[in-house]
């Protein structure tokens, strides 16, 4: 299995996390985790394994003036 690194849903972008799990369950767990930290989440399957991607947008960024 070669999963992709970077997935697109709705125009947007989602990273993998990396890691392979072996039940939806368990990716459900991964993904609340995530959820709580304030990230949008896809689980996707490919070859009987579970697959994480994750988003989070910038919300406020600092400039500091020159």
């Amino acid at each position: 299995m070669n999963p992709n690194l970077a997935m697109v849903s709705n125009g947007k972008k989602f990273m993998w996390d990396g890691r392979t799990l072996d039940s939806r369950n368990e990716a459900a767990q991964v993904a609340e985790r995530y959820r709580g930290d304030s990230f949008e989440v896809l689980i996707a399957e490919e070859g009987g394994k579970f697959l994480v991607y994750t988003r989070r947008t910038v919300t406020g960024a600092t400039v500091a003036a020159p």
